[in-house]
């Protein structure tokens, strides 16, 4: 009897990963690829060479980013089929005009924007408050929203409700991390996890979402986020950008912000 091996890196392998990863079995991936649990199979061994459409039609199904799906297309032996490229090439010139343009808008309240691994990309003048008083190692670029937030030099001493907040933060991460097994998110999961932590503290009955209770200065401010990303996006390097923008959860926080704000244009 001939038994197949088929090597880590290899197209194969890899989409059985990303099935598995997905708790996806052969007969449901096949189903919903419209193609044969035999051809499936042929591919995942080893024995059948997919062809670039077949490949992009397994990886939609199974959800797989831009990102790796071109490691999907190389480890087949294809060229990358979608572009990744830096930050400030002149390609993504049209989308960071956009956001820019969107932080601007969200004055006075924070918001940022943030790569697949939380590092800020830009940001507007209103996470100031976020970040004062942060070591200033913690600081030099690229800036990590999580760390930064959880390390004992950064946030995390003035946040009123670090339990909550940090478990919020670590789920997100976990959820990212299982979408896109992505080594720098383990990485990075493992140095915020190994962070000292308080007991777990319940939910006030009145939250309808997790806050961010943050000390500053001698008041307490409150708020919530809400995150958009670019959904149409075909470039690896833009479907990993979103924004994270703050919006005050309770009338103290927006009177703070109003009153901040009014005096810093006076």
């Amino acid at each position: 009897m001939t038994i197949t091996n088929t090597a880590p890196d290899t197209v194969g392998h890899l989409l059985r990963g990303w099935r598995e990863r997905r708790r996806m079995t052969q007969l449901q991936l096949a189903v919903d690829a419209a193609i044969s649990t035999r051809h499936l199979s042929f591919v995942e061994t080893g024995r059948s060479r997919p062809t670039p459409e077949m490949i992009d039609r397994l990886a939609d199904t199974l959800e797989v980013p831009l990102r790796e799906r071109n490691a999907l297309f190389l480890s087949a032996g294809y060229a990358p089929h979608y572009a990744q490229h830096d930050l400030q090439a002149p390609e993504l010139r049209a989308v960071a005009d956009a956001f820019r343009t969107l932080l601007d808008a969200h004055m006075p309240h924070p918001a940022l924007v943030l790569d697949r691994w939380w590092d800020v990309v830009d940001r507007n003048a209103a996470t100031d408050v976020l970040l004062d008083g942060c070591a200033p190692e913690l600081l030099e670029p690229p800036v990590n929203a999580i760390r930064i937030s959880l390390h004992p030099d950064g946030l995390a001493p003035r946040i009123r409700n670090l339990s909550q907040w940090r478990a919020f933060l670590l789920t997100q991460v976990r959820h990212r991390l299982e979408r896109t097994a992505d080594p720098r998110l383990q990485e990075l999961l493992d140095e915020v996890e190994s962070y000292p932590s308080e007991p777990r503290t319940d939910a006030a009955t009145s939250d309808v979402i997790v806050p961010l209770r943050l000390r500053v200065g001698n008041e307490e401010l409150s708020f919530f986020s809400i995150t958009a990303s670019v959904l149409s996006a075909v470039d690896a390097t833009i479907e990993d950008l979103h924004i994270e923008a703050f919006y005050p959860a309770d009338s103290a926080t927006t009177a703070a912000i109003r009153e901040s704000a009014s005096m810093s244009k006076a």
